[in-house]
């Protein structure tokens, strides 16, 4: 987990405040990053909490490419020291991702860079469309179609 605002891109995206998931928990985002041509894309992530430490991942398991959660935002196993790959039963460690035990042993989860800014956790690293960048598109297409109706 970074603290510093200095990023690779120069930009933090923040996601959440930290207050918003507790502690021992982890919660999943789905955000959209903007790939090379500067195409939006679904990306899912999730953040785990655990104590003042903040970890994410990409939301997809090494094994065969399913979300790690087996119901909405359960992604802990069954004793919550764990993150659980909910379809196959795959087990990863909390702050590396490792997988230790499952069909993917030995292999990890995509591991994705979060700083706590000011109380928020933020995404780093990345280029995420932003909101305000859909609002303006959509209310130049809403007062088009106003124009024409």
């Amino acid at each position: 987990m970074e603290t510093e605002s200095a990023t690779a891109t120069g930009v933090a995206y923040a996601i959440c405040e930290m207050n918003d998931i507790p502690s021992q928990r982890a919660r999943a985002f789905q955000l959209l990053r903007l790939d090379e041509e500067g195409v939006a894309r679904p990306w899912s992530i999730f953040v785990v909490r655990w104590g003042r430490q903040v970890f994410a991942y990409e939301n997809k398991c090494p094994h065969d490419g399913v979300n790690l959660d087996w119901e909405r935002q359960q992604f802990f196993d069954p004793n919550g020291v764990r993150l659980m790959c909910g379809k196959h039963g795959a087990l990863f460690e909390l702050g590396t991702g490792f997988c230790v035990d499952g069909p993917c042993k030995g292999k990890s989860l995509k591991q994705i860079a979060v700083s706590v800014i000011d109380g928020d956790i933020c995404v780093t690293g990345v280029t995420l469309a932003e909101d305000d960048e859909f609002d303006e598109e959509q209310e130049s297409e809403d007062q088009e179609s106003e124009g024409q109706g």
